[in-house]
């Protein structure tokens, strides 16, 4: 396991050294740390190191490893003096080996013993789902109503939301896919089945509304209908907004009809109590760790 060190020069100059063969560590503060800067060690910066990127903590030559979370990350460029910035143009990469020369494993893990003896306090749905939150999810259709889901996300956080106590939030699903975008495509299933599935999160607890213009491809009935491996959403129409229908006048017309629609499922979400649920119901997403200089 990595034991992380962090190195001070004062309460406010810092770097985080990851594993302890690290030859680079990462300076913490905003806007970074200057020239000249000091740490205990001896390691003295040459030059303006910015937030989030590397420093040079011995001297490394050119073509040297360099090692971060114990591991090469690269190969210097050129000769890379103590205290350096490291950046981009410094780094080389290793060469990826040729996928047909890597090993492929066929055996399949044993499956994990049950996860018994924990619970967390969650939101039991009708589909055997279980959340952690209680959320109102507003899905969208087309890229077009993006503008219009971001403004009355506002209005419901600043209006509606202390109304309703029992209610953690209001999400705007949007996503860039517009008017034609191309529904009967070879794998077109694959952004219907996104947005469909994330209309199902357990969060949302199974109040589905749909926000839409109208002229779009892919129609909110066509979001909404099931495949082989996913099934159905069933939406009253009175849950679908489309906002260039005839009774829409101008824009407050719209945010009035949306936020009507929303008050219905905020009352039945503020209904929703916590019950005890095995650990074993929780699901977990895991996101990205090489996302910035401070993953792993």
């Amino acid at each position: 396991m990595a034991n992380i060190e962090i190195r001070q020069e004062s309460p406010s100059a810092f770097y985080i050294k990851v594993h302890e063969t690290d030859n680079v560590a990462i300076i913490v503060n905003d806007h970074g740390l200057k020239a000249g800067t000091r740490f205990p060690d001896g390691l003295e910066l040459t030059e303006h190191i910015p937030q989030g990127h590397k420093v040079a903590l011995t001297d490394i030559p050119a073509h040297g490893e360099i090692i971060r979370y114990g591991e090469v990350i690269g190969y210097a460029v050129r000769d890379i003096p103590r205290g350096s910035w490291i950046d981009e143009s410094l780094v080389e990469l290793p060469k990826a080996p040729p996928l047909n020369t890597l090993p492929l494993a066929t055996k399949v893990p044993e499956p994990l013993p049950p996860l018994e003896g924990y619970t967390f306090e969650g939101y039991r749905n009708a589909d055997g789902s279980v959340g952690t939150k209680n959320l109102l999810g507003i899905t969208t259709s087309v890229h077009c109503v993006a503008g219009v889901v971001d403004y009355v996300v506002k209005v419901i956080e600043r209006d509606l939301l202390p109304k309703y106590p029992n209610v953690d939030g209001v999400v705007g699903l949007n996503h860039l896919y517009g008017c034609g975008v191309a529904i009967n495509a070879p794998a077109a299933v694959v952004p219907i089945r996104t947005i469909h599935n994330i209309a199902l999160n357990p969060n949302f607890g199974g109040e589905v509304m749909v926000i839409g213009l109208g002229c779009e491809k892919l129609q909110p009935e066509r979001l909404l209908e099931g495949t082989e491996d996913v099934p159905a959403i069933a939406v009253e129409s009175a849950s679908i907004v489309r906002l260039q229908d005839e009774q829409h006048v101008g824009f407050k017309s719209m945010v009035d009809d949306i936020l009507r629609v929303a008050k219905r499922h905020l009352t039945k979400l503020n209904q929703r109590q916590r019950e005890t649920c095995p650990a074993s119901e929780l699901v977990v997403g895991m996101q990205c760790g090489g996302s910035d200089a401070f993953s792993g």
